[in-house]
């Protein structure tokens, strides 16, 4: 729906809304007026938009023009439609606060209680939570109440979803947006209220009336959705794309809930959303749900694919997201801790992790009377010493194992020798072990992707790779003035020709991913050398798209 015209119907109908300018005008001279009239920071958003894109940020009157340019491009990409509305944006640590109403064709209308989806990337949700952390029950009847008067103001039928800007100086609400539809968080509020809103959304629509009056509509408990990206968020959130090599999600009871379509072995798209999956969970109340969220997420393992999993984790254990302090500029707020250096794991763990693939690299036995097979590490009047050599990164993990089943005393990278005994399975490109040293049990899952051991443990995760030799490594290393591709998608545009001077973060070409614009930029002072791709073509990540001579 048009976004122009819902402000209008709100506001002639008392609904509370935010400052801005919401007329037919698209003159770029005239929205910059009305932009200097409404005073900055403001947001622009394409009036057909919606998770996120056509929609920009403008602090300063310098940069309207070309964030209104930029915008409308996005959104006749997007939704063939380039019109814009202006809006105050508030910088203030505002909260998304959204309302999910029911209406039948009878003249009755609910409210499901309220969802706070306030953690975004982009302008897109994260994850979200219902109940809204910290509300009175006062405001979310207020919520409630206004987000049916905007549902009565146009006649709706059906499911629908309204949207609140909640300034957190003033705890005054302002109506953003209706959604014509079940959101994608739907699942929270079912898992809060009982109510099956697909079911009811179709007896709605069947012409039934509600069989529900607003106080039969109570919340029990809390819930929580994490939305799982195929995307790196350590590189600005970048989508990515490619094959499943192999997947393992937490078991599915009462209150835990998986909504996905994707399958081990499947492709992820750059024509379609990164959003791969939803994990959705119910506790008694927020600490229990968010304790099992991130319980889950530990189980939730993805390999072939760059997820946001380790990132929902370290989300959903940060101290100010356990204390309910949420709003938009969470994330920017709290980059350095939500963005850690890359953490090692523990000597244990990193001693069992060495062990298991050691284990793995025998040879499967023959017969147990053999033994050759049943005693692999066995030797005459000496000890049985094993390197292991493994990369994490840049940096060498060098484990030595002095092997003296059914114990293993492993020093990692010259440390003091732990004494560990594990029980090891081999099952195809996944190694499960369990282990014990003289202090803790431990016990990792190694997935082996080509030369890759994807590592997950109960601290955390970490990718280690088999050392290439020497000569290989010289054949594999990049030229890193040079311009790659960070992402896989189309070439959008190109900034510039063989022959053109470019400047160190000057943008060479445009790379369209899922709809969004991603810049590859000159990473030196440069004259192009040679362009690879053309605008059309489809390039993959890691690729080589331009090249720069001194």
């Amino acid at each position: 729906g048009s976004k122009s015209a819902s402000k209008k119907i709100m506001i002639d109908a008392g609904v509370n809304c935010i400052p801005g300018y919401h007329g037919d005008n698209q003159d770029e001279g005239f929205l910059k007026e009305e932009a200097d009239k409404i005073g900055y920071p403001i947001i622009i958003k394409a009036v057909s938009g919606g998770g996120g894109k056509g929609m920009r940020m403008v602090f300063d009157s310098k940069d309207f023009t070309s964030a209104l340019r930029s915008a409308k491009e996005e959104s006749i990409k997007s939704f063939n439609d380039d019109r814009v509305i202006l809006e105050r944006f508030f910088d203030f640590k505002p909260r998304h606060v959204e309302v999910q109403v029911m209406a039948d064709a009878h003249g009755n209308a609910l409210y499901f209680s309220e969802r706070d989806c306030s953690v975004q990337r982009r302008h897109q949700k994260i994850i979200e939570e219902a109940p809204a952390p910290g509300l009175t029950p006062e405001e979310s009847r207020y919520i409630g109440e206004m987000a049916v008067k905007a549902a009565k103001a146009v006649g709706y039928r059906g499911a629908g979803t309204v949207e609140f800007i909640m300034d957190t100086s003033t705890r005054e609400f302002y109506f953003m947006e209706m959604n014509t539809r079940l959101q994608v968080e739907h699942p929270i509020t079912e898992f809060v209220t009982g109510v099956d809103l697909v079911e009811l959304q179709i007896r709605v629509a069947r012409g039934e009336p509600l069989p529900l009056i607003q106080d039969q509509v109570n919340v029990n408990g809390w819930a929580f959705e994490a939305r799982i990206y195929a995307e790196d968020p350590k590189n600005n959130f970048m989508p990515g794309s490619g094959d499943i090599h192999y997947l393992s999600t937490p078991e599915e009871t009462d209150h835990v809930r998986i909504d996905t379509s994707i399958r081990q072995g499947d492709a992820v798209s750059v024509f379609y959303d990164p959003m791969i999956a939803k994990l959705v969970v119910w506790g008694p109340d927020r600490g229990s749900a968010l304790a099992l969220l991130h319980s889950k997420l530990q189980d939730y393992h993805v390999v072939g694919l760059t997820t946001n999993i380790p990132f929902l984790k370290d989300l959903a254990t940060h101290p100010e997201f356990e204390a309910g302090n949420v709003h938009t500029d969470f994330i920017p707020e709290h980059e350095a801790s939500l963005f850690p250096s890359e953490r090692a794991l523990s000597g244990p763990n990193l001693a069992l992790t060495a062990v298991s693939y050691l284990m793995s690299r025998l040879p499967p036995s023959v017969t147990t009377l053999s033994p050759w097979s049943s005693k692999p590490f066995f030797r005459l009047n000496l000890e049985h010493v094993e390197d292991v050599v493994l990369m994490a990164g840049e940096e060498e993990v060098c484990a030595k194992i002095r092997c003296t089943p059914p114990s293993y005393f492993v020093s990692v990278n010259g440390g003091p020798e732990i004494r560990i005994s594990a029980d090891v399975k081999v099952d195809g490109m996944v190694i499960t072990a369990e282990g014990e040293t003289d202090t803790q049990k431990v016990s990792c899952k190694i997935v082996r992707d080509g030369e890759a051991l994807h590592v997950f443990t109960d601290e955390g995760s970490m990718v280690l790779h088999l050392p290439l030799p020497r000569y290989l490594q010289e054949a594999d290393e990049a030229k890193e003035d040079d311009g790659v591709a960070s992402v896989e998608g189309l070439v959008q545009k190109i900034f510039a020709k063989v022959g053109d001077k470019v400047n160190k973060g000057d943008t060479v070409i445009q790379i369209n991913v899922m709809k969004m614009l991603f810049d590859i930029v000159a990473h030196k002072d440069g004259t192009i050398s040679s362009i690879c791709f053309n605008e059309g073509d489809r390039v993959s990540k890691g690729q080589l798209l331009f090249e720069l001579s001194e």
